[in-house]
């Protein structure tokens, strides 16, 4: 199975590191990074395991990515695993384990995305995209705090 592993710190307690994964409005700010819109009418949240989530990205080419998961783990602010895909037709779901720890002033964000079907550049731009969508998430808890 096909794995990547972001490890980032954060200048936010893991509250705020973890609202900005489960509350819509924050969720909006960074998932795409500041050139991507997603708007907040096609985001839904029922963070609680069984609960699913869905969003729609709008692309600067006028093109758009729909997003869909489910919550399995929920454990407010420590930990958090969900599904993922941008094709819901598919039964295929990348599954994503975001732990939370205090580390001095700040938050250790380790998150991993399980990937079927990935071939290592796919898993290399995966690993782009998600650096630039939390160099959106740093600005956006530490102005949060």
């Amino acid at each position: 199975m096909a794995q990547l592993s972001i490890t980032r710190t954060f200048d936010a307690t893991p509250q705020a590191v973890f609202d900005a994964w489960t509350d819509p409005e924050k969720f909006a700010v960074w998932f795409g990074t500041d050139g991507v819109d997603v708007p907040s009418e096609t985001l839904s949240m029922d963070v609680r395991p069984g609960g699913s989530w869905s969003a729609v990205m709008k692309l600067p080419d006028d093109t758009s990515i729909s997003w869909v998961g489910e919550y399995l783990e929920v454990d407010a602010p420590t930990h958090l695993v969900m599904t993922i895909t941008d094709n819901p037709a598919l039964d295929a779901r990348g599954v994503i384990t975001v732990d939370l720890t205090p580390v001095g002033d700040g938050t250790e964000m380790i998150m991993t995305q399980e990937s079927p079907g990935f071939d290592e550049g796919q898993l290399e731009q995966t690993v782009i995209g998600y650096n630039a969508f939390f160099d959106v998430m740093g600005t956006l808890v530490a102005e949060s705090e």
